[in-house]
């Protein structure tokens, strides 16, 4: 008799090796339980004009179905390894907040403690997406989006292309659901051709180069 695919197993999209950097972090996060995680990452900025709460979610709800490795969780294997483990779907995070109706100083220091708040909450790097996103209305015509990362899926060099796909997808929504990603941005490179090329380099070189670099 075949055995049918279990309902667990049929949620897994790919399975992943990860980066020498991605292990440095999840060593640290794993090291570091205690109060923030400092590998947490967060950048925010005001919208001027006409914002549609729900077009925004669904522009970084395309993001994350274009990018694999932002459907990521990390799972320890039986033999004591890590591996990234790629969902077919995730939801992403989306919180809104009014803060409209308040003072300018008062305004000011919500936004603040929201966002300090929003980054000193840890992930949990088991259950993807390590990312998330909240909007906060200051006036009928200004939103700060505010959007929080873990850097073991997200660097600084990858920031500005993932803000400009964002908005890129934002511009392409209608009604609420996004336009396909593949209709209004290049094709994406899949992550895994990244760890492949990873995996071919001469570890115990870059080991030597970095021991001699180091060595003072």
């Amino acid at each position: 008799m075949s055995q049918q695919p279990s309902r667990s197993r049929s949620k897994i999209e790919d399975i992943l090796s990860l980066s020498p950097l991605q292990e440095g972090f999840l060593f640290l996060s794993l090291f570091h339980t205690d109060g923030p995680d400092v590998y947490v990452s967060q950048v925010s900025f005001d919208l001027e004009g006409p914002f549609d709460a729900a077009r925004m979610r669904a522009a970084g709800q395309a993001l994350l179905q274009r990018h694999a490795n932002l459907r990521a969780g990390f799972r320890q294997r039986k033999n004591g390894s890590w591996a990234q483990l790629v969902l077919r779907e995730v939801t992403l995070p989306f919180a809104e907040a009014d803060l409209s109706g308040l003072a300018e100083d008062e305004q000011r220091a919500e936004a603040a403690r929201l966002a300090a708040a929003d980054r000193a909450e840890r992930f949990d790097l088991g259950r993807p997406p390590l990312l998330r996103f909240t909007a906060v209305r200051l006036d009928e015509n200004r939103v700060r989006l505010v959007m929080t990362n873990h850097h073991i899926v997200l660097d600084g060099w990858s920031m500005p292309v993932l803000l400009r796909e964002l908005m890129t997808l934002y511009a392409a929504t209608d009604g609420g659901a996004s336009a396909p990603a593949e209709t209004v941005l290049p094709r994406v490179r899949p992550y895994r051709d990244y760890l492949t090329w990873l995996d071919g380099r001469d570890r115990e070189a870059a080991r030597r180069a970095w021991t001699a670099s180091l060595s003072d």
